[in-house]
């Protein structure tokens, strides 16, 4: 291939690249593995017959969507010998107004690579079901089911309760001075009665191997985390919106980033995720 021949391929696949990557991540969680897929829907896209492509867009997403695919299967496996709660990357978003909340995509989990799919082009990134069924390559009425059995899977999970961006982000930096102050009766005020924790450490760093639920245990972990934080240090990186959720990146004592994201129900926090895994933090620095 000429360096002329690759200029024109980068050309008219670099526009296209934030939209495919939003579909990856979308469909895997990983911001690596995304870029990964993405990457290598290029190189098909240098090797492929580009005059004789009438919808490059389309042509891309169906590439995209089924690398993705195949990336799941092998992913499912990771998944199941994965040491604690897993998450997705944490994604910074300019903006509060995101189609696929922190929640939603541990929801998406739970569904098989094509409802995900399904779902996703669908009722997400808003295709006919006619093009989902030559994405997928099943025919239109079993994508029609693929995407029903989906929204019954995750119901719970889509948003329901909007946040406002500027009460958003008052919360988590509210947030973050309570817990690393050790202000416990300003922290307990903030917190629904069901309140979790889950932290993803990966086995890489120390984190609760199972998820911490309710208000008493939550607080109780908060009470020796406040000590720690007071006792070694905590700095505020930023404070922003994570996978569609208002929160926060620190920079913590053993000078590795985190992050915290807070799903926001009611006005009270109703569930802190936490990524501690330095692997799915990388694409941060």
């Amino acid at each position: 291939m000429t360096p002329a021949t690759q200029a024109e391929a980068a050309a008219s696949f670099d526009p296209l690249r934030p939209k495919l990557m939003r579909v990856a991540y979308r469909m895997l969680g990983s911001v690596a593995d995304a870029e990964d897929m993405v990457q290598e829907a290029f190189i098909r896209w240098m090797g492929a017959d580009r005059a004789t492509v009438r919808e490059p867009e389309a042509f891309l997403r169906r590439t995209v969507t089924r690398l993705c695919l195949d990336q799941l299967k092998s992913a499912r496996r990771q998944r199941e010998t994965y040491v604690g709660p897993w998450l997705p990357d944490p994604v910074v978003e300019e903006e509060e107004e995101e189609d696929v909340t922190l929640p939603l995509m541990l929801a998406l989990e739970r569904l098989s690579p094509l409802e995900r799919a399904a779902f996703l082009l669908h009722d997400v990134f808003g295709l006919s079901f006619e093009e989902v069924a030559a994405t997928v390559q099943r025919d239109t009425a079993a994508c029609r089911q693929l995407a029903a059995r989906a929204r019954t899977h995750i119901r719970e999970a889509r948003p329901r309760f909007h946040v406002e961006k500027e009460r958003g982000l008052e919360l988590a930096e509210a947030f973050f001075t309570a817990s690393r102050s050790g202000d416990m009766n300003a922290l307990g005020a903030m917190l629904a009665a069901d309140v979790s924790i889950h932290a993803d450490g990966g086995g890489k760093r120390p984190a609760a191997t199972v998820p911490i639920l309710g208000l008493d245990a939550v607080m109780k972990v908060h009470e020796k985390l406040a000590a720690l934080f007071q006792a070694n240090g905590s700095k505020l990186l930023r404070v922003g919106f994570l996978n569609g959720l208002p929160g926060f990146i620190t920079m913590e004592a053993d000078g590795e980033i985190q992050t915290t994201a807070l799903d926001i129900k009611g006005g009270k926090v109703a569930a802190i995720y936490v990524v501690r895994n330095p692997d799915k933090l990388r694409h941060l620095h």
